[in-house]
């Protein structure tokens, strides 16, 4: 009967996990949507092209090295490559591994569905970085980033939090991070922000008397839908950061978890429609929409502890601080297309700061010492990374290029034949 139990608690909470990582692979669907309708018609097809390819090079990536960095301490076997080469395999290890540590009360899970739900996670930090440099950037520069993003520059933070390699006592100082705010979110930020730094603004972007001219996206529809995508795949992505279902206290643990997840989205998107209409006098549907992300990123770092109530009016918060985050860093002629930088960025710190108010397990120090490491470490070493591509091959189109559209010049396909005007 016990047997049963535990097989039973395996069988449904390795399908939890599958599932939960199978949401968040949607929230690809979700980057590629938002961010094709905040750019213009001409760039449309790079865009998509850049979230489809950034998604396969993640998974190659951390398929081959970054779960072993990341989780092996450096001296592990990677699975990938024992399992290709007809050594230990790597589900029936993993298998024995869970079940080894986990029937004593812990997460019981195949490992296979382990690495499922994290590789999904690496995506999603690289794809906040494709909205930040859109319209300007070269295609293979990106490429070229993406593969050292995902296969060695998130893995090596992810290490130092989740894989349990503390620096700097980071976990002596009780920092948390539940389902990545600062691990994921303020991560991908940062290394768009080192990428944003080189690259420059979009031509037009910017007057010589420091002006801010708008560049509206070509597909209000989209970028809404791709919103709406990313809030549903986020239940996944902070949910299945529970690691856990089969038993009473879990479930419920998901419940809230999805409970406060929706909330601080809710709070969000009315937060920053409120500050929009008080600040432009018309309601901006683009910080409408970054609104509802804001509050998405900040309870993620603590979606298990607040109340309802307290996880609303959080959102509320990060959806009025990501406004004037944008509005800053346009005046700081730090162009950012979609609000990457701001939402997840911004968030992503808010998000990690406000854990130690209804979670005694942080401390703001903790917080503060965490979001320093991995910020430092990310934008350090892309800013690195960025500046290399940027002498080996360039990392920014033609002013040519970039006025004809990048579709044409990168993908020799253009989104909307009938409407674009390429030069041809």
């Amino acid at each position: 009967m016990e047997n049963q139990i535990f097989e039973l608690q395996y069988a449904m909470d390795t399908f939890y996990f599958l599932v939960s990582g199978a949401l968040v692979m949607w929230m690809a669907a979700g980057f590629a949507m938002l961010e094709a309708g905040l750019v213009r018609s001409k760039n449309t097809t790079e865009i998509l092209t850049k979230n489809v390819a950034l998604f396969a090079i993640a998974c190659i990536m951390y398929l081959v090295m970054g779960y072993e960095l990341m989780y092996g301490g450096g001296g592990g076997t990677n699975y990938f490559l024992t399992s290709i080469m007809g050594g230990n395999n790597f589900v029936d290890e993993a298998l024995k591994a869970s079940a080894d540590n986990g029937f004593g009360g812990d997460s019981v899970y195949s490992g296979a569905s382990d690495f499922f739900f994290q590789v999904v996670f690496v995506a999603t930090a690289m794809s906040i970085v494709s909205g930040a440099v859109a319209e300007r950037m070269k295609l293979w520069a990106f490429l070229a980033f993406a593969v050292v993003m995902t296969g060695v520059i998130y893995p090596m933070e992810g290490s130092w939090t989740w894989g349990g390699q503390e620096v700097f006592g980071m976990f002596a100082l009780e920092f948390s991070d539940f389902a990545g705010s600062g691990i994921v979110h303020m991560a991908g930020a940062a290394a768009a922000l080192a990428g944003v730094l080189l690259l420059g603004a979009r031509n037009g972007k910017y007057g010589k008397n420091g002006e801010v001219r708008a560049i509206p996206g070509a597909n209000m529809p989209l970028a809404t839908l791709g919103t709406f995508i990313l809030w549903m795949g986020w239940f996944g992505f902070n949910g299945g950061s529970v690691l856990k279902l089969g038993d009473i206290a879990s479930a419920h643990a998901v419940a809230m978890v999805f409970l406060n997840t929706n909330a601080a989205a809710a709070g969000g998107a009315v937060g920053a429609l409120i500050i929009a209409r008080i600040l432009f006098g018309k309601a901006d549907l683009t910080m409408l929409l970054n609104g509802a992300l804001a509050g998405l990123v900040a309870i993620t770092a603590g979606p298990d502890t607040p109340s309802p109530l307290m996880a609303t009016l959080f959102g509320m918060a990060a959806g009025v601080i990501v406004v004037f985050s944008i509005i800053t860093l346009d005046k700081m002629r730090i162009d950012d297309p979609v609000g990457a930088i701001s939402v997840h960025g911004v968030a992503g710190f808010f998000g990690l700061m406000i854990v130690p108010l209804t979670n005694d397990g942080a401390t703001f120090i903790g917080q503060l010492v965490g979001a320093g490491v991995i910020f430092g470490w990310v934008f350090g070493s892309s800013l690195v990374v960025w500046a290399v591509i940027k002498m080996l091959m360039g990392i920014r189109i033609s002013e040519e290029e970039e006025e004809a559209g990048a579709d044409f010049t990168e993908c020799g396909l253009e989104a909307y034949p009938e409407f674009t005007n390429t030069g041809k």
